[in-house]
């Protein structure tokens, strides 16, 4: 594929990273049935797979189309347009899809000048993870919330969010899924870690809030009954501490955020012991970007820059290169999502 030449206000960058996040996954895959993977019968060297009819009317919009993948990166700029002359030999990190590829060219406003010593692996993932760890603690605070409470705890954006936690003030009760997950946040601090799979897990949660205070939750699974049961264990918290009975439930509203698919199941709700102050919505970083204006952007880029290989860190498990990344066996193991598990693509690679 030709390049053309950058327009005044754009560049052109080598790529040299790009992480592979779970909204990656959605774009690359979609509802796409794993069992059914096959290499292509032509010369393509990709890969098909089958889509079961019941989700094939939600993606018409997408039938014939293709569309390039990779939300954020880093690399290299090799050329910039007038406006943009003072990027050209800069590794920069940059936002904005098309990522998974060995050059991309791209506005200047959609990049950020990596501090001087960082590789472009720090700066890979330094928008939508750090962006969003952010995003949540801006939200809590915006709406009137002094505790939170995250799901998949372990990840590479619920470790961000412990440290910006930490340095906030702000307590976090993490869920995660295994003792090892839970060790992790523990070596960086965390106070309330709780395994879903114990079996005092839903007494643990409900003790945690009462004690933290949080009535939001940022969840990443999605489906199944995790949600509904955070909402109980805020509402029986709420209980404790009420002077009479309220046919309606407690007067404290809760708030749960489904921000994450990794479970693709459907959502189920115990509509019974959640009262009836309570919310449910879907999160999302980019409108709630453009929600909250320039400044806030701003100042969080800002951040970002200032702790990228501190509070920002990412850690990869594995690098492979493009032509790795449709391997079947690489595909399954990155499409896992598994949590402690984290891919990267170098197109230096090849």
């Amino acid at each position: 594929m030709t390049i053309d030449d950058p327009a005044d206000d754009e560049i052109i960058v080598r790529v040299e990273a790009a992480p592979i996040n779970p909204s990656d996954l959605g774009l690359l895959l979609g509802p796409a049935d794993m069992a059914s993977l096959q290499r292509a019968t032509d010369e393509s060297s990709g890969l098909t797979f089958s889509v079961p009819p019941q989700h094939l009317r939600g993606l018409q919009g997408r039938l014939g189309q293709s569309l390039p993948v990779g939300n954020e990166g880093a690399g290299t700029v090799v050329a910039a347009g007038r406006d943009a002359s003072a990027l050209e030999g800069q590794r920069v990190g940059m936002i904005g899809g098309a990522m998974y590829a060995d050059y991309r060219r791209i506005k200047a406003r959609d990049v950020i000048p990596l501090p001087a010593g960082a590789s472009a692996q720090d700066g890979a993932a330094m928008f939508v993870n750090p962006l969003t760890a952010q995003g949540f603690v801006e939200t809590a605070r915006t709406e009137g919330h002094k505790a939170i409470i995250h799901t998949a705890a372990a990840s590479n954006l619920g470790q961000m969010l412990q440290k910006l936690c930490l340095a906030e003030g702000i307590p976090l009760i993490n869920i995660v899924r295994s003792p090892e997950q839970a060790e992790l946040l523990r070596a960086i601090g965390a106070t309330h870690v709780l395994d879903s799979k114990d079996a005092d897990f839903a007494e643990a949660l409900t003790d945690a809030i009462a004690e933290t205070g949080a009535t939001i939750a940022f969840d990443a699974i999605g489906g199944g009954t995790l949600g509904g049961e955070i909402l109980a264990a805020m509402e029986r918290a709420a209980v404790r501490t009420a002077t009479e009975y309220n046919r309606y439930g407690s007067t404290t509203c809760k708030q749960l955020y489904i921000y994450g698919m990794l479970d693709t199941s459907a959502t189920t709700f115990n509509r019974g012991p959640i009262g009836f102050q309570f919310s449910i919505s879907g999160w999302l970083l980019f409108p709630f970007l453009q929600k909250a204006g320039d400044a806030v952007a701003q100042r969080f880029r800002a951040r970002v820059v200032d702790e990228l290989t501190t509070t920002f860190a990412s850690h990869y498990t594995r690098v492979i290169g493009l032509a790795e990344a449709l391997d079947p066996d690489v595909l399954r193991a990155y499409v896992r999502k598994a949590t402690g598990e984290k891919f990267l693509i170098d197109p230096t690679k090849g």
